[in-house]
């Protein structure tokens, strides 16, 4: 990542990548929830591994960065096993998601996952859980409670909607696994080439039970969004990652925390537009106030401890 004075000259370019990463992750569910209309969930994910595998490696073949994997040691290939695991896992789960919950939903389970990967810093890399961050916690937990006031007798009665719900928060913990490895894998390679490298082996993985075919089944609308869907992956993380280039991190985790915000955005305008296609999600008033809790709970735990350090720094003055 690029120093905070090379940053900051650019905070308007790093601002709107940041933006178009949220909207392209605010969009994909409601996009794969149309392709699972007419293919199963373990090939729409291969089409999109394999989209990504051989854009990130033709990008990849230009800038001569292929990753090397020759004197790697052991102790890195097992880390290279987890992620791919866990990203193979993630994006399985998180397809299979959608098939018993709606994308507002499956969104609304994404603040989730960052703070599962905080736990998981805090335990293994031993970094410290900082106030504004149990606020964040704390915020998320009442937040999911207001968000399923309507659905309580679901989780009781063990139902779909309790097993989309259950798989989207599987979806999170797994996605951690990667995270983690990413992390360690970083010492050895640079971001981009260990996607690549996570990205063919998730593509290995899927290639099994993929079945390619299944293509031809698809109406021309759902070709297009599983089109849209396979582009998201590579367009996505590599705003994603450019953003983190180009503005601070605690910025960018700031956007990224509206993500279900603009899913349900995109679910209400799509819905007015092509109610033949398109449905909302009947939401009550108070599982709106639970998704804005969520956000502002991931909201406060990305940037709050900023504006504890600046009105420090303030009074110090």
């Amino acid at each position: 990542m690029a120093d905070n004075s090379s940053t900051a000259q650019r905070p308007v370019s790093g601002f709107l990548l940041a933006l178009t990463t949220v909207m392209m992750w605010g969009a994909l569910p409601i996009a794969v929830s149309q392709v699972l209309k007419g293919m199963n969930v373990q090939t729409i994910v291969w089409y999109r591994f394999c989209t990504a595998m051989l854009g990130l490696g033709l990008f990849l073949l230009i800038k001569r960065g292929f990753p090397s994997l020759r004197h790697l040691h052991l102790r890195y290939w097992w880390f290279l096993v987890l992620g791919i695991l866990g990203l193979a896992g993630n994006f399985y789960l998180f397809n299979a998601t959608l098939q018993y919950i709606p994308p507002t939903t499956s969104q609304i389970l994404s603040p989730v996952t960052a703070f599962l990967m905080l736990l998981a810093g805090v335990f293994i890399f031993k970094e410290r859980l900082m106030i504004t961050q149990k606020i964040g916690l704390g915020l998320l937990i009442l937040g999911l409670a207001l968000f399923f006031n309507e659905h309580w007798q679901d989780f009781l009665a063990l139902n779909l909607y309790f097993k989309g719900v259950m798989l989207g928060l599987c979806a999170s913990l797994v996605w951690v696994t990667y995270g983690i490895a990413q992390k360690f894998l970083l010492t050895k390679f640079k971001a981009q080439q260990i996607l690549l490298l996570i990205y063919t082996g998730c593509f290995v993985i899927f290639t099994p039970t993929a079945e390619p075919n299944q293509i031809h089944q698809l109406t021309i609308f759902e070709l297009g969004c599983l089109i849209f869907c396979c582009a998201n992956t590579l367009i996505g993380y590599g705003c994603y990652a450019e953003a983190l280039n180009r503005w601070d991190v605690a910025k960018v985790s700031a956007v990224t925390t509206q993500i279900p915000i603009f899913t349900m955005i995109f679910s209400t305008l799509l819905a007015w537009w092509f109610p033949q296609t398109f449905h909302i999600e009947n939401l009550n008033w108070i599982s709106y106030l639970g998704a804005l809790v969520v956000v502002c709970g991931a909201l406060v735990s990305a940037i709050g401890h900023k504006f504890i350090l600046l009105n420090v720094q303030q009074n110090k003055q």
